[in-house]
């Protein structure tokens, strides 16, 4: 019996073969599409768009696409020879330099994409593909201004578009080498504390080489007492995906603020506009309280979501704080407003120093809102916040926030 099917499928393939030589372009076109998307089978489909050049080697659609496919199984030189060939056809199909730009960039060559990029521009300057191919070869280059001058583009053509807010935003930290900024918190209470708290943060951000370092010099009026704390914060960037979040502060003046605190962080940047972070927090008051953390966000056209978590471990129990928060960007990573609600107590709040006496394991509940607006160089804040806190079981009492910023960058 097998011999008689292998006698049948020595007689078949020659009328197979036939049949792929009868193929149109196209149908060698759909082919070999198929082959690349669907079966994943790359030397197949670089096979049949061959064939299909053979039929019509101006074809541009299919070049390019056979360039692509060589670009994905790694073999740079026969895609860089595609595309050099189409170059000299002149070819001015925005694909083509998507794809082009796209196996350079890929491949390290930076300078080579921005290059094409910017000849694509000359016939797509509305091409929304080539200035955030652009803006990213750039960023991967250190090159932040120019990579702030494509995104700033690319938002003027779309300013929904979730891969470039994504970028502008890890941008935004970088573009200027320097930023002084000062911040002033106040805080009422209805019946929690007698006194209004006043909080006054002065701050110099410097970008290095390696990422961003922050000097920030709080000064508070708690409980009609006056108080310093110093933070050292730094953001060293391991590779285009990962960076790291590192921080540290110290005060003589505990009770207004812990005399110790650190923390560690791991931020990536993840594909599909996604970012996530874990890490711990250290407060020391008289005792430690160490807090573990982790949060998810998602860029979706100009908007910015993010649900964060802390929890707290004890020798009883285990205490929840979640914050959710939602930003609506406007023309720039600097101009958005801010929505925000969530449960429980959190290190980096200007109340944290409430965590030494347990009350995060009571209930609170907090609400507010931030407006971010930019003018050239200088960033302006104002936000205000709503608690409701259980500062005794069963007792409750409301906080009011108010804050506001400023920040200079050169």
């Amino acid at each position: 019996m097998k011999k008689h099917f292998g006698f049948l499928l020595l007689l078949l393939l020659p009328f197979q073969a036939y049949s792929q030589q009868d193929m149109s372009a196209d149908e060698l076109f759909v082919k070999a599409r198929t082959a690349a998307f669907d079966e994943k089978d790359y030397t197949k489909s670089i096979e049949l768009a061959k064939q299909a050049l053979q039929k019509a080697p101006n074809y541009t659609d299919i070049s390019v696409f056979l360039g692509r496919v060589y670009t994905w199984s790694k073999d740079t030189e026969s895609a860089r020879a595609v595309f050099e060939e189409l170059g000299k056809r002149d070819v001015q199909d925005e694909d083509y330099f998507i794809a082009y730009a796209s196996l350079e960039y890929w491949n390290d060559n930076n300078a080579k994409a921005v290059e094409i990029t910017d000849k694509g521009l000359s016939y797509h300057p509305q091409s929304e593909a080539l200035w955030l191919l652009k803006a990213r070869a750039y960023y991967s280059d250190k090159n932040y201004i120019e990579s702030e001058k494509a995104i700033k583009s690319l938002l003027a053509i779309n300013p929904k578009n979730t891969e470039a807010i994504s970028l502008a935003v890890k941008i935004n930290d970088l573009a200027a080498k320097n930023a002084i900024s000062v911040t002033y918190n106040y805080s009422h209470f209805d019946k929690q504390f007698a006194d209004d708290w006043h909080i006054v943060s002065v701050g110099y951000k410097r970008v290095t080489p390696i990422g961003s370092v922050i000097l920030r010099a709080n000064y508070a009026n708690k409980f009609a007492e006056n108080g310093a704390q110093f933070e050292l914060e730094a953001y060293p960037r391991l590779s285009d995906m990962f960076y790291l979040y590192v921080g540290a502060a110290y005060s003589n003046d505990v009770g207004i603020f812990p005399k110790y605190r650190t923390g560690v962080s791991l931020n990536a940047n993840l594909p599909h506009s996604f970012e996530a972070e874990i890490g711990y927090r250290q407060l020391y008051f008289s005792n430690n309280i160490w807090m573990y953390t982790a949060s998810v966000g998602k860029y979706y056209k100009n908007f910015w979501f993010n649900i964060r978590t802390y929890i707290t471990p004890d020798n009883k129990n285990i205490s929840h704080s979640y914050t959710g928060t939602i930003r609506y960007y406007t023309k720039s990573a600097q101009d958005y407003f801010a929505f925000q609600i969530g449960t429980g107590i959190s290190p980096e709040e200007s109340r944290n120093n409430l965590l030494e006496n347990e009350t995060f394991k009571l209930k609170t509940f907090k609400v507010g809102g931030e407006y971010n607006f930019s003018v050239k160089k200088n960033l302006f804040s104002v936000g205000t916040m709503y608690y409701n806190q259980e500062y005794r079981p069963n007792e409750k009492g409301n906080q009011f926030d108010i804050t506001l910023g400023y920040t200079r960058k050169f």
